[in-house]
């Protein structure tokens, strides 16, 4: 089978004049694609005219893989026959078909970026942009100093060479028609870090070396971007002077502690502990002391034992308090002593 440019579905405008011995053998066409083997023969799609003695029949194809290709199948008659026989068949792509791309020469698919490490490119054959290195190159740079030491490179850049390579840096990313250019306060040619290139392209071009820009590029001298070394910063930027205020954030402070208060009714009860015992002690002194003295002796004891009640009761109540003075328990105690006195007394 032989593949040529796409064919089309319809049938020819020159149809009435196709011989009918011609028009006719659709039925042979399609027997014919059918001994082939193949397969995937699908609807008739008409027929074209080649010429007087030829016409081509035409039919979808059904295989897997060929889809939009056509089968067409090449009928002849001569002018005095009174039937077709087959002269060719061949599977063409159609208008729709999915075809490969044409072929295009090793040398010329190649783009910037395809070379890799470890990868080796030569130069095409007599490459226009190289010229021997014994040949002036039109560089006044290049020209004398291979002039002044008798040496030189074995080729060098031709003229053609550098205009290529100036033209494509001009209309690259670092040209001055770039975005970043275009939105530059000033240009590289006025830049602090711009460093031109030696030889005849130093008029228009340069490396940039600033880290943060286009560092290690070659750059047009109207390129731009907003590292220049020019550049200053509006009043009012940078960080602010002060911490931010956060009114989100919550200041939390320990309450403070209320202090401990005295229950009444204990310091009630140790009171009534210790007069208890006091109480007791003195009524036994005070009895055996009337028994053996007299009335001054009596009045003068008890005067102590009163006193000696209220300096342990200030002993069990705690610092920063006012011992209770409890005249109740000792004003009794005393007229009970008193009349067991006068008992006592009265039969001497």
């Amino acid at each position: 089978m032989r593949q040529t440019e796409c064919v089309s579905f319809v049938s020819s405008p020159e149809l009435d004049s196709i011989r009918p011995v011609l028009a006719d053998a659709v039925d042979l066409a399609r027997q014919a694609l059918l001994d082939l083997g193949e397969g995937g023969v699908g609807e008739y799609l008409g027929v074209t005219v080649e010429d007087a003695s030829a016409a081509t029949h035409r039919f979808a194809s059904d295989l897997e893989g060929y889809r939009g290709w056509q089968w067409a199948v090449v009928v002849a008659a001569p002018e005095d026959a009174d039937r077709a026989t087959v002269s060719e068949l061949v599977l063409l792509p159609g208008p729709d078909a999915l075809v490969a791309p044409s072929w295009v020469p090793w040398d010329e698919r190649i783009r910037p970026g395809d070379l890799g490490p470890g990868d080796l490119l030569s130069p095409r054959q007599d490459d226009p942009r190289l010229v021997p290195g014994y040949v002036s190159s039109g560089d006044p740079a290049i020209d004398d100093v291979a002039g002044e030491i008798g040496l030189g490179r074995t080729k060098v850049t031709s003229l053609e060479g550098r205009l290529d390579a100036a033209q494509r840096w001009h209309d690259g990313d670092f040209g001055p028609d770039a975005e970043m250019a275009k939105a530059a306060p000033s240009t590289c040619g006025l830049c602090g870090f711009y460093l031109p290139i030696a030889g005849s392209l130093s008029a228009a071009f340069g490396v940039c070396g600033n880290e943060f820009a286009a560092d290690g590029r070659v750059v047009h001298a109207e390129y731009g971007c907003g590292a220049h070394s020019d550049t200053e910063l509006p009043t009012g930027a940078g960080s602010p002077q002060f911490e931010p205020y956060d009114d989100a954030a919550l200041d939390v402070t320990a309450a403070p502690t209320p202090p401990a208060e005295t229950s009444t009714p204990v310091e009630a009860s140790a009171s009534d502990e210790t007069s208890t015992p006091v109480e007791a002690a003195s009524t036994g002194e005070t009895t055996d002391s009337v028994d053996g003295s007299d009335g001054s002796t009596e009045g003068t004891e008890t005067s102590a034992e009163a006193e000696q009640v209220e300096a342990v009761q200030e002993a069990d109540v705690p610092a920063g308090e006012t011992a209770p003075v409890s005249t109740e328990s000792v004003e009794p105690e005393v007229a009970d002593e008193t009349e067991h006195e006068e008992d006592s007394v009265s039969p001497s």
